[in-house]
C-alpha cells in the first residue's frame, strides 16, 4: 500500500492534517486519521465531482495564485472565514503574516508594495475590520501604493439591515480608492480579482478595495468561469507625445538655469536608470520629493537633496531661481511648493506624469507630457545629446550648498537627532532599507541618510500617518529579507503600533526599531515653538513606557541609550545583528528640524538657515 500527503482537498470537510492518500489494489480511498473507520470512496469517482465543486473562497485563493500572489496580510473575522478556510486548504500557497491589528496588516503591506514594487495585499473581516483598514487605505491612495484589499461582507440578503458587524465599505472608500468593488454573483470573482489587480498595478498605482459578501465566499459553483476583462473606460497613457518631447528637448537647450525635480513616479516606472542617464547627459541638478529620495543617487554631485518646507537651502533656491524646471513624477505637494505665487516664478515648467489629473492642478504647466516616467525619459534619452550653456548656474548652485549646508549643533555628550541618523547611515553603509513615522525624526532621517537607490525609502508622504513606520518595516523586511531594515520612529508614534512586536517575536524578522525619543510630539512641539508662542498644548509626554522592558516581555533584545559613547559602542553591533532589536535613544527634547519655510511663505523664505 502506497500512502502519500494530499495535497488538494476533494471535500469541504477534509484538511492537510487530517487526510492522506491511500492507494491499493482496489483503486484510491480517502482515509480520515481522526477516524479510523473513516469515509471510504474510490477515487475516480469522487475526485472528479469534488474538484469541480469550489466556493467562491476557492476561486479567490486559485485567482490569488493567477495574479502570483504569495504574501498576505491579514486578519480573520466572520465574514472572512471561508475565505481563511480556503487559505488553510491551500497550505503552502501563501505566506500569511498575522499582524496584531489591521491598521498593522495595511501598514506592512504598504512597505511590501514599496519595496518589492507589486501590489500588497490585504484580507481583512467586515464592520470594525474593514474600517480599522481605513487609514491605510487613504494613505496609500495619496502616495500611490498598489495595493489589493479584500473586505469581508456581511450576507448579500441582510445588506443594509445594519446586521452585526456591518459598515458600507463601498461609501467609505469611494473617496480614498482608486476603484472598488463589491462582489454581488460568484461568477464575477474572477474577473474582478484580476481587473482589481490590473487597476491597482497599472497608470497611476493605487489600492483598490474588493468587498465580498460571506454568502458569496461560502457559495459552490461548479462550472468554469471566463476571467478575461476588457476595460474600455480604463486606458492609461503610457507612451509621451512626440512633439511634447520636442518641445521640451528644445527648451531645455535654450535654458540657462535647468532643474530637474524627481517624485515616487520615477521609482514607481522603475526608471532611476534612465533619470540618472538623462542628467548626466545634460549635466543637469537635481533634486527630489520627498518620496522620490532615491531616485537618484543622494551622494551624487549633482544632487541637491530633499526640496521642499525642511528641504536644503541649494534644492529650494534651484527651484526658485530656475528658468526651466523638469518635474518628473511629482504631484506639486503643498509641502513640496510652499506659496504657490513664490514656487519657480521664472521658470517654464514641463510636467511629465502618468495621470493628467495631475498636471496644471496645482502649478500652470508649460510643456504637459501625459507618460510613463520610463517612457518619457526612454524618449528624451533618444535625443541628439548637445552641450548646454550653464556653467554660471552651476557654479551659484555649487556656491549656495557650500555656503549654506545642512547644519545642527553638536553638545558634548548629549545625542543630537541629526548625528544620530548620520551615525545610522555610516554604520550601515547607506545600504540600508529604512521606514519611518511622521515627524522631526522623518525629516532628519530624509535629510542625512543619503538614498542612492530606489525602494530603500519607506514612509507617509502624503497622509502624514503616525504609526505607519514600525509595521512598514515588517513588510519591507519580508519584501526584502536579507536587507538591513531600519525603523525609524518617534516615541508617539511607535505606541500607536507597537503591538506589531508580535509579529518580529513570532518570524525573528531582524528590523531594528530605533526610538528617536525626545518626550515629546516633536514636531507639533516644534510649531507651537514657532507659531503659538511656545504653549506646548498637549505635546510634552511626561510618562512612557519602559522600552526595553518593553521589547523584553516580547522576547525581543532591548537597548538603552543615552550618550554619544554609549551610541558609538552599542549601535554598530546592534546594527550587524541579524536578531531584531528595540533601542530606546534618547535625543535632545528642544532640538528643531531647519531648514524650515512657515505656512504661506515660500521656497526663498527658509528660516533656521545657518552660512
Amino acid at each position: 500500500m502506497k500512502v502519500k500527503d494530499l495535497f488538494t482537498p476533494l471535500f469541504p470537510c477534509t484538511n492537510l492534517r487530517a487526510y492522506k492518500e491511500v492507494e491499493g489494489e482496489e483503486g484510491l480511498f480517502i482515509f480520515s486519521r481522526n477516524k479510523q473507520e473513516g469515509l471510504k470512496m474510490k477515487a475516480q469517482a469522487s475526485v472528479k465531482e469534488q474538484t469541480a465543486t469550489r466556493t467562491g473562497a476557492d476561486l479567490l485563493v486559485e485567482a490569488l495564485i493567477e495574479q502570483g500572489v504569495d504574501t498576505l496580510f491579514g486578519y480573520p473575522g466572520g465574514a472572512v472565514l471561508p475565505i481563511y478556510d480556503a487559505i488553510y486548504r491551500a497550505e503552502g500557497s501563501f505566506d500569511h503574516i498575522l499582524p496584531r491589528h489591521e491598521q498593522g496588516a495595511i501598514h506592512a503591506a504598504e512597505g511590501y508594495a514599496r519595496v518589492a514594487n507589486r501590489a500588497g495585499v490585504v484580507i481583512g473581516t467586515s464592520g470594525p475590520g474593514a474600517t480599522n483598514l481605513v487609514t491605510g487605505i487613504a494613505d496609500a491612495m495619496m502616495d500611490s501604493i498598489p495595493l489589493v484589499i479584500f473586505t469581508g461582507q456581511v450576507a448579500k440578503g441582510v445588506i443594509g439591515t445594519d446586521a452585526f458587524q456591518e459598515s458600507d465599505i463601498m461609501g467609505i472608500t469611494t473617496p480614498i480608492t482608486k476603484h472598488n468593488y463589491q462582489v454581488q454573483e460568484i461568477e464575477e470573482l474572477p474577473r474582478i480579482v484580476k481587473e482589481a489587480f490590473h487597476i491597482a498595478t497599472t497608470g497611476r498605482p493605487g489600492p483598490v478595495v474588493v468587498d465580498i459578501p460571506k454568502d458569496i465566499s461560502s457559495m459552490v459553483h461548479n462550472k468554469e468561469i471566463d476571467s478575461d476583462f476588457h476595460l474600455p473606460g480604463y486606458q492609461p497613457t503610457v507612451k509621451p507625445n512626440p512633439l511634447q518631447i520636442n518641445k521640451l528637448h528644445e527648451a531645455l537647450v535654450e535654458a540657462k538655469k535647468p532643474v530637474v525635480l524627481a517624485g515616487s513616479g520615477v521609482i514607481h516606472a522603475e526608471a532611476s536608470e534612465h533619470l540618472k542617464e538623462f542628467v548626466r547627459n545634460y549635466q543637469l541638478p537635481v533634486t527630489t520629493t520627498l518620496l522620490g529620495l532615491g531616485s537618484y543617487p543622494g551622494n551624487d554631485d549633482l544632487s541637491l537633496g530633499m526640496a521642499g518646507m525642511h528641504g536644503t537651502y541649494s534644492a529650494n533656491m534651484a527651484l526658485y531661481e530656475c528658468d526651466l524646471l523638469i518635474n518628473i513624477g511629482s504631484r506639486f505637494d503643498d509641502r513640496l511648493t510652499g506659496n504657490l505665487q513664490h514656487f519657480a516664478p521664472h521658470a517654464t515648467v514641463a510636467h511629465i506624469d502618468i495621470d493628467p489629473a495631475e498636471i496644471g492642478k496645482n502649478i500652470p504647466t508649460d510643456i504637459p507630457i501625459v507618460s510613463d516616467a520610463k517612457a518619457a525619459l526612454e524618449s528624451l534619452n533618444e535625443k541628439t545629446v548637445k552641450a548646454l550653456d550653464h556653467n554660471e548656474w552651476m557654479k551659484q548652485i555649487d556656491q549656495n550648498e557650500a555656503e549654506y549646508p545642512l547644519w545642527h549643533n553638536q553638545p558634548e555628550e548629549a545625542i543630537v537627532p541629526q548625528w544620530l541618523m548620520q551615525k545610522v547611515y555610516e554604520y550601515t553603509k547607506g545600504e540600508a532599507i529604512v521606514t519611518t513615522d511622521v515627524g522631526q525624526h522623518q525629516m532628519w532621517a530624509a535629510q542625512y541618510y543619503h538614498f542612492d537607490r530606489p525602494n530603500r525609502w519607506v514612509t507617509s508622504g502624503g497622509l502624514g500617518t503616525m504609526g505607519y513606520g514600525f509595521p512598514a518595516a515588517i513588510g519591507a523586511q519580508i519584501a526584502d529579507p536579507d536587507s538591513t531594515c531600519v525603523a525609524v520612529v518617534g516615541d508617539g508614534g511607535f505606541q500607536m503600533t507597537l503591538q506589531e512586536l508580535s509579529v518580529l517575536q513570532e518570524r525573528g524578522l531582524p528590523v531594528k526599531v530605533l526610538i528617536v525619543n525626545n518626550q515629546a510630539l516633536g514636531m507639533v512641539r516644534q510649531w507651537q515653538e514657532k507659531f503659538y508662542s511656545e504653549r506646548y498644548s498637549e505635546s510634552i509626554i511626561d510618562t512612557q513606557p519602559d522600552f526595553v522592558k518593553l521589547a523584553e516581555s516580547y522576547n525581543i533584545p532591548g537597548y538603552f541609550i543615552d550618550s554619544q559613547e554609549a551610541l558609538e559602542a552599542e549601535l554598530p553591533k546592534i546594527l550587524a545583528d541579524d536578531k531584531p532589536a528595540v533601542i530606546d535613544c534618547r535625543v535632545l527634547q528642544k532640538e528643531n528640524v531647519y531648514p524650515m519655510i512657515a505656512p504661506g511663505k515660500g521656497l526663498h523664505e527658509m528660516i533656521g538657515v545657518k552660512p
